[in-house]
């Protein structure tokens, strides 16, 4: 089973996947003070939707004291004038700042619970597994979650105010509409049918012009993103692109990205100006259209001027309130957009766990690797373990094979036979898989790949992770970095630095070396986590993780002769048949002075 491409279906509105993102906060731990803030900016909503009201008719009373020459009475309107207009602004600021305060309590819990899923159990990793079904989710975090509950705030309660404002107008706008006769036939409140075909024509006539507008929105914050995350990528690996006097590529890749922005932004600059010649028009004419359909009365002299504007004013109101959807029209595809990325990176989640057949990891800080099956304290039987590639192809095949504890094993093998795919098994992040018989061990293990991760921030947080920074002393930190070969770093625990592009690979290693020593953990598995020593440095890592770490089995890939002096058992890969997979075979390291790939 597939996830749906995000690009599929951007344009389509699910009721079921907007009340997925949307509901959860409202019935959070933070409900009252969600519910509170809300209730209290709608209410604040309808108090200017009120005080909307009464400067209608106060705009009756106004205009007729001026045609009257009504001083006294032109006074006393300039003072209620006074009253709704403070009332008014004191409603504005109060209604936006607490509904600003609403936003970022909503945001703050929905990209906790976010990014909780994302990260939980490694479901990151596997949604990187699957190319093609999920794009930037650092985008999707950190712009469409604002997006989606700034837009959904601003469109729930723009709503809310028109359909009050609608009915609130509709009464006065029939009251004074009074009866039109056409072709024999007398219309009562003839203004709000006529501000009802306007509107509905008008908004008709909105989703025709605008409709394209929603693919393109959407299609332009996904190459947005594309062009940021191959900025950020020339940024992160700037020195291998400078070695390998890469630039020009570079600068391909990022004009290729930017022509998808400049492309597709050249659509929505056309359809949008086609739209805002439609909506300039549609607004232009709203504001002479009521006043040439109430002139009828007016020089009939059924109503005075302040009638005649106080009736503009109504089927102004009513019209706009109708007119919603064309006046926020671009509103709405922007936040459909967001809807449809947010929902397709939901879908991306509880896929890739489904694909694994994992329960979530205990949360400690150096994780037991734990499947579908019994843990063995004795250690690790792979059984009729069969590990296949995203795509579906086998590329390792088990047949019983066995590490016990203490028993440090090395795994050998040409490369592209599936060694570090076995090894991502092992460490419990490599979702497919399947089998019978196999056994993964009690304990806590660790992981070192053969490019270590070293986290923004200071060097006690890059020596400590994934442990907290104050798990250990400095004594021991120093102790550790001395013990690595690391001296030159002792004095620098407190320094921030982006730690991966300050140290060489050799010295990224012997960190997570160090991590490792600090760890203790039960089961230790490097992948190639050694390769860019020099043998003699190499062979004394190896020496040191033995020395220090007696009860941790540790488990190899490697490529050097040398290596294979500190394991017990080897199991090498061989090449199965032409789309088979590969499978182990369990050799003594003495037998290894030529086998090392």
């Amino acid at each position: 089973m597939s996830s749906p491409s995000p690009v599929s279906r951007p344009y389509r509105f699910s009721m079921r996947q907007f009340m997925a993102i949307a509901r959860p906060y409202w019935v959070s731990e933070d409900w009252r003070m969600g519910w509170l803030l809300l209730l209290s900016v709608l209410g604040m909503n309808l108090a200017i939707v009120w005080i909307n009201v009464r400067l209608n008719f106060w705009n009756r009373d106004f205009y007729n004291a001026l045609q009257e020459h009504a001083y006294p009475a032109f006074k006393h309107l300039l003072l209620v004038f006074t009253v709704l207009a403070f009332l008014f602004i004191v409603l504005a600021v109060y209604s936006q700042y607490l509904q600003q305060m609403l936003q970022i309590r909503w945001r703050r819990w929905v990209t906790e619970v976010f990014l909780r899923d994302w990260l939980e159990g490694g479901t990151h990793y596997r949604i990187a597994l699957r190319r093609g079904q999920e794009d930037n989710p650092d985008q999707r975090i950190a712009d469409d979650i604002n997006n989606f509950v700034s837009g959904t705030l601003n469109l729930f309660f723009g709503v809310i105010s028109s359909v009050v404002t609608l009915f609130s107008f509709l009464f006065v706008l029939w009251t004074l509409s009074g009866a039109f006769t056409l072709w024999g036939v007398s219309i009562p409140g003839y203004m709000v049918w006529a501000a009802l075909l306007y509107a509905g024509v008008g908004s008709w006539l909105a989703h025709k012009v605008g409709k394209p507008l929603i693919r393109l929105n959407f299609d332009q914050q996904r190459y947005e993103a594309d062009f940021r995350f191959g900025l950020a990528r020339t940024r992160e690996h700037n020195e291998g692109i400078a070695l390998y006097r890469g630039e020009a590529r570079e600068l391909d890749g990022h004009r290729a990205r930017f022509a998808n922005v400049w492309a597709n932004w050249w659509g929505i600059m056309k359809r949008q100006k086609l739209f805002t010649w439609y909506s300039s028009f549609y607004g232009q004419l709203a504001i002479i259209f009521p006043i040439l359909v109430a002139a009828p009365r007016y020089f009939a002299g059924q109503i005075k001027l302040g009638g005649l504007t106080q009736t503009a004013t109504a089927f102004g109101q009513v019209q706009g309130s109708l007119s919603f959807f064309i006046s926020s029209y671009t509103s709405i595809v922007t936040w459909l957009a967001t809807l449809q990325r947010l929902a397709t990176f939901v879908e991306s989640i509880e896929l890739a766990k489904a694909q694994t057949r994992l329960p979530q990891p205990a949360p400690a800080a150096v994780q037991e690797p734990a499947r579908q099956g019994v843990q063995a304290p004795g250690g690790v039987d792979l059984g009729e373990l069969r590990i296949d590639a995203p795509d579906g192809r086998p590329l390792v095949q088990a047949a019983g094979e066995r590490i016990e504890p203490g028993q440090h094993t090395l795994l050998i093998g040409a490369s592209g036979l599936g060694k570090s795919t076995l090894m991502r098994w092992l460490a419990g992040i490599w979702p497919y898989a399947e089998g019978r018989h196999w056994k993964l061990p009690a304990g806590r293990s660790l992981f070192l790949p053969q490019k270590p991760y070293l986290p923004i921030g200071t060097l006690r947080e890059a020596l400590s992770y994934p442990m907290s920074a104050d798990a250990f002393d400095d004594a021991r930190l120093r102790e550790v970095l001395l013990l690595v070969r690391l001296p030159q770093l002792v004095g620098a625990l407190d320094l921030e630095d982006g730690w991966m592009l300050r140290l060489s690979p050799g010295e990224q290693q012997r960190l997570a070396v160090a991590r490792a020593l600090l760890a203790a953990p039960d089961w230790l598995f490097l992948d190639e986590a050694t390769g860019a020593l020099d043998a003699p440095l190499e062979a004394e890592m190896y020496r040191l993780l033995l020395r220090e770490l007696p009860r941790t089995t540790l488990v190899s890939v490697a490529h050097r002769v040398g290596v294979a002096a500190f394991h017990r058992q080897v199991l090498e890969l061989r090449a199965g048949e032409e789309g088979q997979a590969s499978r182990l075979v369990v050799r003594r390291p003495e037998e290894l002075e030529q086998a090392v790939v």
